[in-house]
């Protein structure tokens, strides 16, 4: 084998090496949870995961919505779409819509829900977690 060959086939090598090295350490990166969303919250949060085409999802929504604004905000609701949010849809493991995370006043999760979220079933963990007080 004459010297160049070898040399091209060592260099080809050295650099299918850095590359999977490389490619390593973008997933490393990518697999890092992003910060939490906004300024830590000074009450309970309800992050909704949604999709706006989802009729169940506008449901479980509007109960959320209601609630906070009968309850004087005691907590608060935010509305988080697939589409506009997809890395908090990973950082809290997503896989169905709609999904309920419930972080306390110090932006730690509490409890989670997956699925439609009856207006009894959600006065019943609120209570439950003290984040509504009668």
């Amino acid at each position: 084998m004459s010297k160049s060959k070898c040399c091209l086939g060592w260099m080809a090598g050295l650099i299918l090496v850095a590359t999977l090295l490389g490619l390593a350490g973008l997933d490393l990166v990518w697999s890092q949870p992003p910060p939490p969303p906004g300024p830590a919250p000074t009450r309970p949060v309800i992050l909704e995961f949604s999709r706006k085409v989802c009729p169940i999802c506008r449901e479980t929504e509007q109960v959320l919505l209601r609630l906070q604004s009968e309850k004087g905000n005691q907590f608060e609701v935010k509305i988080l779409y697939i589409d506009e949010d997809i890395k908090l849809f990973r950082q809290y493991q997503v896989a169905i819509v709609p999904t309920q995370v419930f972080l306390d006043a110090g932006g730690k999760k509490v409890f989670r829900h997956e699925g439609p979220l009856s207006r009894k079933q959600l006065i019943r963990e609120l209570r439950k977690l003290k984040f509504i007080s009668d």
